[in-house]
């Protein structure tokens, strides 16, 4: 009961944030919306280990780790998903940001040994496929000057830097070390690397007091970094990468379904193929073989005469 919950609160607000990053584009800079969501959502998570009494104090080594959690978990990726939806719908983003699913597989065997099942390759490959058909109509010729290939190239280095983002989560779970504490110190982390990032490039630190992008950055900020990251790092921790990632293959549903519903994504054949074949090929991923074949070919249960 407790996963299932979990499950269901991080499938519905990570599925609605990418339709809630639509209103923080434009009049402010990516750089200066992500430090303005990560400085809040760190201000509230040291708010609350100070009203809970929690220990903050973690080794030199541990807080290396939690360093590169934030790199990859609250600044890197985010910057390239913020990137990515200026070339993309949200809905085409949620879909291809799936292949962190293959990512943190591939990386849980590099990283602690884990072997990869065949199925996997299998999954990966329909995957794949699902991407490239997904995005056929809009990569005229492998142009990189066409936005979608630029959107699709920063959504799976994005995907690739959250699957790293995992990698250190899982490691800091496995060294025992509380999630609320390790989140409040990766978000204070990730909110001074942004703030470095900002001074250097010379970003303008400007702001948006329109009823949109107040809104969305509260939303963004409490639901989409505390509170999601909580439940989905609780999932890592509690199951494990693979089984915790059965949330990207439900939260693209959701975020598919707003952008329908409000930005007008429009259905193509192209658009059904792709999407069906990355949603198989991520369940094939996640399911064992031994499951497929018990839900395919187990007798159905006979009515009595």
């Amino acid at each position: 009961m407790k996963n299932t919950l979990l499950y269901l609160v991080t499938v519905l607000i990570w599925g609605s944030t990418w339709f809630a990053i639509e209103f923080q584009l434009g009049e402010v800079a990516v750089e200066a919306s992500l430090l303005y969501r990560f400085a809040l959502s760190a201000l509230l998570m040291w708010l609350f280990c100070w009203w809970r009494r929690l220990p903050m104090r973690f080794s030199a080594k541990d807080h290396g780790f939690i360093a590169l959690l934030a790199l990859f978990n609250f600044a890197l990726n985010y910057i390239l998903i913020y990137q990515a939806q200026q070339y993309l719908t949200s809905a085409m983003t949620a879909i291809a940001f799936t292949t962190m699913l293959l990512m943190n597989i591939v990386n849980t065997r590099l990283f602690f040994g884990k072997p990869v099942a065949k199925r996997i390759y299998f999954g990966a490959l329909m995957g794949i496929v699902g991407i490239v058909v997904l995005f056929y109509p809009d990569l005229d010729g492998l142009d990189f000057t066409n936005a979608s290939l630029i959107g699709l190239i920063l959504v799976l280095g994005s995907a690739l830097s959250a699957s790293l983002g995992n990698m250190a989560s899982v490691r800091n779970s496995r060294a025992g070390l509380p999630i609320t504490q390790v989140n409040a110190w990766g978000m204070l982390y990730g909110a001074v690397g942004l703030l470095l990032l900002v001074l250097i490039s010379g970003t303008p630190l400007t702001f948006s007091t329109t009823p949109a992008f107040i809104i969305s950055l509260l939303y963004l900020a409490v639901f989409g970094s505390v509170i999601a990251f909580a439940t989905y790092f609780a999932l890592l921790k509690g199951m494990g990468p693979e089984k915790a990632s059965y949330t990207i293959v439900l939260f693209p549903l959701v975020a598919v379904v707003l952008s329908t519903l409000f930005e007008d994504f429009v259905w193509t054949g192209y658009t059904f193929a792709g999407f069906a074949l990355v949603l198989l090929g991520n369940a094939l991923v996640l399911t064992p073989f031994a499951k497929i074949k018990a839900l395919l070919f187990s007798p159905r249960p006979q009515l009595a005469p």
